[in-house]
């Protein structure tokens, strides 16, 4: 008598598990700081105006969620359908990345329930009225952005249709807006004033923080499809993914002018910033650190032929990016940015706790939307590409 196997239950993986949990403690977290306030939670005080959640939040975040208006550009604008298939991935980041963005800004207001009163009270004078502004709009633009992926789940054909009719426009408003957001979260910074560190502070701050997003969204495409590629078995063309590291290199090259001019020509005719390079310790190590390792050393790296052969050699180039603009954000935001004397500030585990779990969740849901949505269009197309072949070649 044959003996039947037992079957294996299907259990979630670890990884998928561990995230679940960092989710879960943010959720703790965020519950005692709308219940105690900021400051039972936090390690924030008057020395300064924000801490850990507005620089790797707010900050990094908007600028790692440029893919989706640079690719939408490249794609809808340029007409490079070549970079198709990394559209729809991208454009998701991208609104997950916004979505971070807003939850961020929930825990971090001191009353988050009247930002509605933004909209009746209008500054138009204040960066923070733009950046208000720009992640509300951007935000609703990127959720109609994706929407075609769960209209075609669902076949929803009216509404997919009503969208693809107005992709164009879409796609225009999402760069406009995405573009005055990067400016703007630059503009803020110039109301800093002596507060920010001189080889830092510039008055082309918003048109410097443009070109880095600019440069950072198709190295986060690099970054976040060699991940998927490898977790959902949908791997991208290399040739896109070669072809995203030769683009990036024109930003990156214009956004190191800019720095390097910037440095050169702000103290002219005595060159006193350049000077300053050479004296003010620690900062000027700091400052060729930011330089070098995240904007001359990928732009070696993204012009190295053997590089464009390798998907791993273009997955650590884009962290080269990457890290780069996360570097330069927190010098921008926080850690060149002074602290009244008698202060001092260091995270605390709150803080770390939401910024992790709110990064953790952004990750849990963008598996499930690769699973259950047609995220990799690219894949679909050429599965059924291929069975098309097959078919006509059983006919034959």
């Amino acid at each position: 008598m044959a003996t039947q196997t037992p079957q294996k239950e299907r259990r979630l993986p670890v990884g998928t598990l561990f995230l679940a949990l960092l989710v879960v403690i943010f959720l703790a977290t965020a519950i005692v700081r709308y219940g105690m306030g900021l400051g039972a939670m936090t390690n924030m005080s008057d020395g300064r105006g924000w801490g850990l959640w507005i620089s790797f939040d707010l900050y990094c975040g908007v600028a790692l969620a440029a893919g989706g208006f640079t690719l939408a550009a490249i794609v809808y604008i340029f007409h490079m359908e070549k970079y198709h298939p990394v559209v729809r991935p991208a454009i998701l980041t991208a609104f997950l990345g916004y979505l971070l963005v807003v939850f961020a800004l929930l825990v971090d207001l001191g009353q988050p329930w009247y930002i509605w009163k933004m909209i009746f009270n209008p500054n138009i004078h204040s960066p923070l009225y733009e950046v208000g502004w720009c992640v509300m709009l951007y935000t609703g633009v990127l959720a109609l952005e994706i929407s075609p992926a769960v209209f075609e789940k669902l076949h929803w054909s009216i509404p997919l249709k009503f969208i693809r009719m107005i992709q164009i426009p879409l796609v225009i408003a999402g760069i406009v807006i995405s573009t005055g957001h990067q400016n703007s979260l630059g503009s803020m910074m110039l109301i800093m004033g002596n507060t920010l560190n001189h080889l830092w502070y510039t008055p082309i701050m918003p048109l410097l923080f443009f070109v880095s997003a600019a440069a950072v969204g198709p190295a986060m495409v690099i970054f976040e499809s060699t991940l998927s590629g490898k977790a959902f078995h949908h791997e991208i063309g290399l040739e896109v993914l070669s072809g995203l590291g030769k683009i990036l290199r024109y930003p990156l090259a214009l956004y190191l002018v800019l720095k390097v001019g910037d440095i050169v020509f702000a103290g002219w005719p005595h060159f006193n910033e350049l000077k300053a390079l050479g004296t003010e310790y620690p900062q000027n190590f700091i400052w060729f650190a930011e330089v070098i390792l995240g904007v001359v050393v990928p732009i070696i790296l993204f012009s190295i032929p053997k590089i464009h052969q390798s998907r791993k050699g273009l997955f650590v180039s884009s962290i080269f990016v990457i890290g780069g603009l996360v570097f330069n954000r927190f010098n921008s935001s926080l850690l060149q940015l002074a602290i009244r004397p008698g202060y001092s500030y260091f995270p605390s585990f709150g803080e770390f706790a939401v910024s992790i779990g709110i990064v953790s969740g952004g990750i849990l849901v963008f598996m499930l939307a690769n699973r259950f949505l047609p995220i990799a269009e690219h894949h679909e197309e050429s599965a059924e590409h291929k069975s098309d072949e097959a078919e006509s070649a059983s006919v034959k």
